[in-house]
Protein backbone atom coordinates (compact mmCIF):
# COMPACT_ATOMS: atom_id res chain seq x y z
CA UNK A 1 0.00 0.00 0.00
CA UNK A 2 2.62 2.31 0.25
CA UNK A 3 5.24 1.71 -2.01
CA UNK A 4 8.40 3.55 -2.69
CA UNK A 5 6.99 5.96 -5.40
CA UNK A 6 4.68 6.90 -2.49
CA UNK A 7 6.99 7.10 0.14
CA UNK A 8 9.27 9.33 -1.23
CA UNK A 9 6.79 11.67 -2.79
CA UNK A 10 5.36 12.09 1.45
CA UNK A 11 9.65 12.34 2.22
CA UNK A 12 10.02 15.67 -0.18
CA UNK A 13 6.45 17.37 0.47
CA UNK A 14 7.58 16.78 4.68
CA UNK A 15 10.91 18.26 4.00
CA UNK A 16 9.39 21.26 2.07
CA UNK A 17 7.16 21.46 4.77
CA UNK A 18 9.83 21.79 7.27
CA UNK A 19 11.92 23.88 5.14
CA UNK A 20 8.82 26.40 5.08
CA UNK A 21 8.36 26.46 8.59
CA UNK A 22 11.78 27.40 9.11
CA UNK A 23 11.69 30.50 6.85
CA UNK A 24 8.78 31.13 9.32
CA UNK A 25 6.53 31.38 6.02
CA UNK A 26 2.75 32.79 7.04
CA UNK A 27 0.44 29.95 7.24
CA UNK A 28 -1.34 30.93 4.32
CA UNK A 29 2.19 30.95 1.75
CA UNK A 30 2.75 27.60 3.63
CA UNK A 31 1.63 23.43 2.35
CA UNK A 32 0.07 23.28 6.08
CA UNK A 33 0.89 19.84 6.10
CA UNK A 34 -0.56 17.37 8.70
CA UNK A 35 2.47 15.96 10.56
CA UNK A 36 3.70 12.88 9.83
CA UNK A 37 1.88 11.01 12.82
CA UNK A 38 -1.53 12.44 11.88
CA UNK A 39 -1.01 11.18 8.68
CA UNK A 40 0.10 7.37 9.47
CA UNK A 41 -3.10 8.06 11.91
CA UNK A 42 -5.68 8.85 8.91
CA UNK A 43 -3.70 6.10 6.71
CA UNK A 44 -4.74 3.31 9.72
CA UNK A 45 -8.37 4.85 9.94
CA UNK A 46 -9.09 4.30 6.67
CA UNK A 47 -7.18 1.37 5.83
CA UNK A 48 -8.72 -1.95 7.15
CA UNK A 49 -12.42 -0.50 5.93
CA UNK A 50 -13.79 -1.43 2.13
CA UNK A 51 -14.63 0.72 -0.13
CA UNK A 52 -14.21 3.66 2.39
CA UNK A 53 -14.93 6.83 1.27
CA UNK A 54 -13.58 9.92 2.20
CA UNK A 55 -14.15 13.64 1.95
CA UNK A 56 -11.56 16.18 2.77
CA UNK A 57 -11.96 19.05 3.51
CA UNK A 58 -8.83 21.60 3.43
CA UNK A 59 -6.98 19.45 0.85
CA UNK A 60 -3.99 21.97 0.43
CA UNK A 61 -1.11 20.71 -1.14
CA UNK A 62 -2.04 17.14 -0.79
CA UNK A 63 0.01 15.43 1.61
CA UNK A 64 -3.28 14.31 4.03
CA UNK A 65 -4.91 13.19 0.84
CA UNK A 66 -1.81 10.70 -0.22
CA UNK A 67 -2.02 9.33 3.23
CA UNK A 68 -5.94 9.06 2.94
CA UNK A 69 -5.89 7.32 -0.78
CA UNK A 70 -3.01 5.29 -0.21
CA UNK A 71 -5.50 3.62 2.65
CA UNK A 72 -8.71 3.49 0.95
CA UNK A 73 -7.05 2.03 -2.35
CA UNK A 74 -6.04 -1.63 -0.90
CA UNK A 75 -9.49 -2.44 -0.10
CA UNK A 76 -11.35 -0.13 -2.82
CA UNK A 77 -12.91 3.69 -2.14
CA UNK A 78 -11.86 6.63 -2.62
CA UNK A 79 -11.12 10.15 -1.39
CA UNK A 80 -12.65 13.32 -2.29
CA UNK A 81 -10.70 16.98 -1.83
CA UNK A 82 -11.79 20.27 -1.35
CA UNK A 83 -9.46 23.40 -1.69
CA UNK A 84 -10.17 26.62 -2.72
CA UNK A 85 -6.83 27.96 -3.18
CA UNK A 86 -5.37 28.14 -6.50
CA UNK A 87 -1.76 27.93 -6.03
CA UNK A 88 -2.58 24.88 -3.70
CA UNK A 89 -4.79 23.15 -6.18
CA UNK A 90 -1.97 22.49 -8.78
CA UNK A 91 0.50 21.57 -6.65
CA UNK A 92 -2.76 19.14 -5.30
CA UNK A 93 -2.84 17.99 -8.53
CA UNK A 94 0.64 17.56 -9.56
CA UNK A 95 1.67 15.46 -6.05
CA UNK A 96 -1.40 13.23 -6.10
CA UNK A 97 -0.52 12.61 -10.01
CA UNK A 98 3.56 11.57 -8.70
CA UNK A 99 2.55 9.55 -5.94
CA UNK A 100 -0.09 7.77 -8.37
CA UNK A 101 -3.08 8.16 -6.82
CA UNK A 102 -5.25 9.76 -9.08
CA UNK A 103 -7.71 7.10 -9.64
CA UNK A 104 -8.06 7.35 -5.59
CA UNK A 105 -8.60 10.69 -5.53
CA UNK A 106 -10.08 13.62 -6.95
CA UNK A 107 -10.49 17.34 -6.49
CA UNK A 108 -13.13 19.85 -6.24
CA UNK A 109 -12.01 23.74 -6.20
CA UNK A 110 -14.01 26.38 -4.72
CA UNK A 111 -15.12 26.97 -1.27
CA UNK A 112 -15.94 24.18 0.56
CA UNK A 113 -19.11 26.17 2.34
CA UNK A 114 -20.15 26.03 -1.60
CA UNK A 115 -19.46 23.04 -3.07
CA UNK A 116 -20.63 20.21 0.03
CA UNK A 117 -23.78 20.98 -0.43
CA UNK A 118 -24.00 19.87 -4.16
CA UNK A 119 -22.00 16.93 -3.46
CA UNK A 120 -23.98 13.72 -4.25
CA UNK A 121 -22.27 11.42 -2.07
CA UNK A 122 -22.65 9.68 1.23
CA UNK A 123 -18.97 9.78 3.13
CA UNK A 124 -17.83 7.29 6.04
CA UNK A 125 -15.07 9.55 7.61
CA UNK A 126 -14.49 13.50 7.06
CA UNK A 127 -11.24 15.30 7.55
CA UNK A 128 -11.86 18.23 8.28
CA UNK A 129 -8.34 20.42 8.57
CA UNK A 130 -9.54 24.28 7.33
CA UNK A 131 -9.74 27.60 8.02
CA UNK A 132 -10.74 27.38 11.82
CA UNK A 133 -12.76 30.04 11.54
CA UNK A 134 -15.30 27.81 9.14
CA UNK A 135 -15.11 24.49 11.31
CA UNK A 136 -18.86 24.53 13.02
CA UNK A 137 -20.24 25.60 9.69
CA UNK A 138 -18.15 23.58 8.03
CA UNK A 139 -19.05 20.14 10.07
CA UNK A 140 -22.54 20.97 10.15
CA UNK A 141 -22.53 20.86 6.43
CA UNK A 142 -20.65 17.98 5.71
CA UNK A 143 -22.79 15.85 8.49
CA UNK A 144 -25.38 16.11 5.88
CA UNK A 145 -24.08 13.57 3.91
CA UNK A 146 -22.95 11.32 6.11
CA UNK A 147 -24.99 8.46 7.92
CA UNK A 148 -24.63 6.79 11.67
CA UNK A 149 -21.43 4.72 12.10
CA UNK A 150 -19.32 7.83 10.18
CA UNK A 151 -16.23 9.64 11.82
CA UNK A 152 -15.45 13.34 11.67
CA UNK A 153 -11.72 13.88 12.49
CA UNK A 154 -10.94 17.63 12.78
CA UNK A 155 -7.29 18.40 13.30
CA UNK A 156 -5.93 21.52 15.25
CA UNK A 157 -8.02 21.43 18.05
CA UNK A 158 -5.36 21.41 20.77
CA UNK A 159 -2.93 23.61 18.72
CA UNK A 160 -5.32 25.99 18.07
CA UNK A 161 -7.71 25.79 21.24
CA UNK A 162 -8.26 29.34 21.80
CA UNK A 163 -10.06 29.02 18.08
CA UNK A 164 -11.51 25.42 18.01
CA UNK A 165 -12.68 25.00 21.81
CA UNK A 166 -16.10 25.55 21.37
CA UNK A 167 -16.29 23.09 17.73
CA UNK A 168 -14.37 20.30 20.54
CA UNK A 169 -17.29 21.30 23.09
CA UNK A 170 -20.17 21.41 20.73
CA UNK A 171 -19.05 17.81 19.63
CA UNK A 172 -18.81 16.15 23.23
CA UNK A 173 -21.75 17.81 24.38
CA UNK A 174 -23.64 16.64 21.38
CA UNK A 175 -26.44 13.70 22.31
CA UNK A 176 -26.42 12.31 18.50
CA UNK A 177 -22.07 12.08 19.00
CA UNK A 178 -19.35 10.34 20.62
CA UNK A 179 -16.27 12.60 20.45
CA UNK A 180 -12.95 12.55 21.88
CA UNK A 181 -9.98 14.59 21.73
CA UNK A 182 -6.90 12.33 20.91
CA UNK A 183 -3.53 14.34 21.83
CA UNK A 184 -1.85 13.77 18.87
CA UNK A 185 0.79 16.44 17.63
CA UNK A 186 -1.60 19.10 16.95
CA UNK A 187 -5.11 17.19 18.93
CA UNK A 188 -7.35 15.68 16.88
CA UNK A 189 -11.10 15.68 17.67
CA UNK A 190 -12.94 11.74 16.92
CA UNK A 191 -16.63 12.16 16.56
CA UNK A 192 -19.36 9.40 15.49
CA UNK A 193 -22.17 9.77 14.38
CA UNK A 194 -24.27 8.16 16.21
CA UNK A 195 -28.14 9.35 14.76
CA UNK A 196 -28.69 11.07 11.65
CA UNK A 197 -28.89 14.75 12.00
Amino acid sequence: MLDDRLRSVLQRLETEDAAERERGLPPAERSRAVARTTGQFLFGLVAPQWDCEVLEIGGSSGYSTIWLAAGVRHFGGRVLSLENDPAKVDAWRANIAEAGLEEWAELIEGDALETIPGIDDVFDVVFLDAEKDDYEQLFQAAREKLEPGALVVADNVLSHEEALGEYTAARQNDPDLESVTIPLDRGLELSVILRSA
